[in-house]
Parts: structure tokens; C-alpha cells; sequence
């Protein structure tokens, strides 16, 4: 099974676009991501916020795929997950001192195809950093990610949000 992470950033839909893309290496490395996990005319599980819903439309339907939403084993998982927003003082949520060691700890999750620690990020400090974390936990708890060939595409935190795209091959 091949699955996916990519944040929600509204900055990567076409109506959010300018002649200067500020995070024209962001959407390089989601599309990239996003193709390589796409099957043309295959149904892709989306693990989001129903406001992540429309984004992960555009990203799977330019790939040639469609979004499926039901139960069942997918064979391909895209999940819209991002980390805190409070990196810096001119981030969405203003500065925290928390949000470093709180992305930290959950790269380090992502990274190593923690499942465990995926599925028992900290709901309230998630919420408290602005982190958009529901379907990281999902993905915890649903999908063993250990043994896992694990790809990191993007780790960085522009405008003091922090994103991930992380490729992950699992065994079935």
C-alpha cells in the first residue's frame, strides 16, 4: 500500500495562485508525491478535514485518480495533515514556544512510521499550536506503517507553519 502526506495548505489550490509562487517548492514536492502515489483512474482513501476535502480533489484528480471516501482496504492513502502554526512570531498563531518540540516529536513520527505515536498525538496541545493533526492520528491508528520504505520530500516551516510530504511503501 502506498501512502502519502502532504499539508493543507490553501496556498497550493489554482485560485490561490500569483505570478510569484511563495511555496513553489512546497507544491514541486506534493505533486511529485501526489503522482507517485496515484494510480490513472484508481480510487485514493483521503484522510482530512472536510475543509482539506476540496485540496485533495484538485491533488488527486490532476494526478488522474479519484478521491474515494469509502470503508474498505484502500491501496492508496493520502493524508492532509499539518504541523503547528506557531513557529515564528509573524506565524498564523503568533509564536510558541512549545511548537518546535511539538513538530520535533511528530517529524520524528513521520519519519520513522511510528504508528503509536501517530494515533497519541496530544489532542489538546495539538489544538493549542494550531496543529492540523486528525488525520495523522487516523492514520496511526488505522494503518501499520512499520517496516515501511519512508521518503521525506519536504520538512520545513514557511511562514511558520510547519509541513511535511512524506512517501510512505508499506507491506500489506
Amino acid at each position: 500500500m502506498r501512502v502519502v502526506c502532504v499539508p493543507g495548505a490553501l496556498a497550493l489550490l489554482p485560485a490561490y495562485a500569483s505570478i510569484d509562487d511563495p511555496v513553489a517548492e512546497l507544491r514541486r514536492a506534493v505533486e511529485e508525491a501526489v503522482a507517485w502515489l496515484v494510480e490513472p483512474g484508481a480510487p485514493v482513501a483521503v484522510y482530512c478535514t472536510p475543509q482539506s476535502l476540496r485540496l485533495a480533489r484538485r491533488l488527486v484528480g490532476n494526478a488522474g485518480g479519484q478521491v474515494h471516501l469509502a470503508e474498505g482496504p484502500p491501496a492508496a492513502v493520502l493524508v492532509i495533515a499539518n504541523g503547528s502554526a506557531k513557529q515564528t512570531e509573524k506565524a498564523p498563531g503568533h509564536f510558541d514556544d512549545r511548537a518546535e518540540a511539538f513538530d520535533a516529536a511528530l517529524g520524528q513520527a513521520l519519519r520513522a512510521g511510528d504508528s503509536a505515536a501517530l494515533a497519541a498525538i496530544d489532542e489538546s496541545l495539538a489544538r493549542e499550536l494550531w496543529a492540523d493533526v486528525d488525520a495523522f492520528r487516523s492514520l496511526g491508528s488505522d494503518i501499520d506503517l512499520t517496516g515501511a520504505d519512508i521518503e521525506v520530500d519536504y520538512d520545513a516551516a514557511p511562514y511558520g507553519v510547519q509541513y511535511w510530504v512524506v512517501r510512505w511503501l508499506c507491506a500489506r
